[in-house]
């Protein structure tokens, strides 16, 4: 239910939501002065003389993601009732009644100007991607990552949308705040520095997003079952699907056997002489390649020119 406020009121509320979030206040109470915003229809005139447009719309770049979409939520829906309003004087007087009537297709009242402009808001928050979910990325989405003033912050959010974004089925907006979030959480893990660390752990954290066999992780961080703080720590081997690390134990198994296993000895001999560059520093082995009863076969290789002969 819309409420009203004067200009008087708006610019107070203004005045604290400024304090609040260059004082560094939890995003918490930030959230608290904006709700009460929600349902205030406001006026081109209310907007110009209490300034409050300018005060929320410097909150689209707040670091916390709830704050910024709240404060374009606001702004959006500020706008629509501004261009509402503005309709409404320009549109045509209501045909004069006949015999008491209205007639026409007006013969049924019309909506009140800018009804249904607040769901329409709502909607514009949780619109669909309109492309094949393998094909989503940021520009397919037609969404703005440019939302944190630092360009390599910017691009790495970029990075994890298009990741997360890979075969999903949330909305644009709801992808971006996530996406938001965890780039948020990786620049405060690596102690608020874009470092050449906090760069590569990003480029990790897509690569394994947009791995197709690796729908389980997408979701986890789409759903909140893993957390961004959880996210961003997470090692390479907890990021890797299930089937890829049964697949790399299976390998390291196999490898592990292979190195364990015993090796051929061979005696060094200093009677025999190589017969190319007439060393006496010749290695050996012998086995029965031939029946039982046969002499047995001597496998040689000089150890200093690396020639190989056999005889029996």
């Amino acid at each position: 239910m819309a409420t009203t406020m004067d200009a008087k009121q708006l610019a107070d509320a203004g005045k604290q939501i400024v304090k609040a979030a260059d004082g560094g206040d939890p995003s918490t109470t930030v959230m608290q002065l904006l709700k009460p915003l929600q349902n205030v229809k406001v006026t081109e005139d209310l907007l110009r003389s209490s300034k409050i447009g300018v005060a929320v719309n410097k909150l689209r770049q707040n670091k916390d993601p709830q704050v910024s979409s709240l404060a374009g939520t606001l702004i959006n829906k500020w706008k629509q009732d501004v261009n509402a309003a503005k309709k409404g004087k320009t549109s045509s007087p209501a045909p004069k009644a006949v015999n008491g009537a209205a007639t026409g297709r007006d013969a049924t009242s019309s909506p009140a100007p800018g009804a249904g402009k607040a769901d329409s808001a709502k909607q514009e928050g949780k619109r669909k991607s309109t492309v094949a979910p393998e094909k989503r990325n940021v520009k397919t989405d037609e969404v703005n990552t440019e939302v944190t003033g630092n360009q390599a912050r910017d691009g790495c959010v970029a990075l994890i949308y298009n990741g997360l974004a890979f075969c999903a089925e949330e909305p644009p907006q709801d992808v971006l705040n996530i996406s938001r979030s965890v780039e948020l959480a990786a620049y405060e893990h690596f102690n608020q520095d874009t470092s050449q660390a906090y760069k590569q752990k990003m480029r990790s954290l897509f690569q394994n997003l947009k791995m197709k066999g690796n729908e389980d992780l997408r979701k986890g961080v789409l759903t909140g079952e893993i957390t961004p703080k959880k996210f961003v720590t997470m090692t390479s081997d907890e990021l890797k699907s299930a089937e890829k690390r049964a697949q790399d134990a299976a390998l390291e198994k196999e490898n592990m056997s292979k190195s364990m296993a015993a090796q051929e000895e061979k005696a060094i001999s200093t009677t025999m002489t190589c017969g190319k560059c007439r060393q006496s520093r010749v290695a050996y082995s012998q086995a029965q390649t031939r029946s039982a009863d046969e002499p047995m076969t001597t496998f040689c290789e000089c150890t200093n020119c690396g020639n190989r002969w056999k005889f029996s």
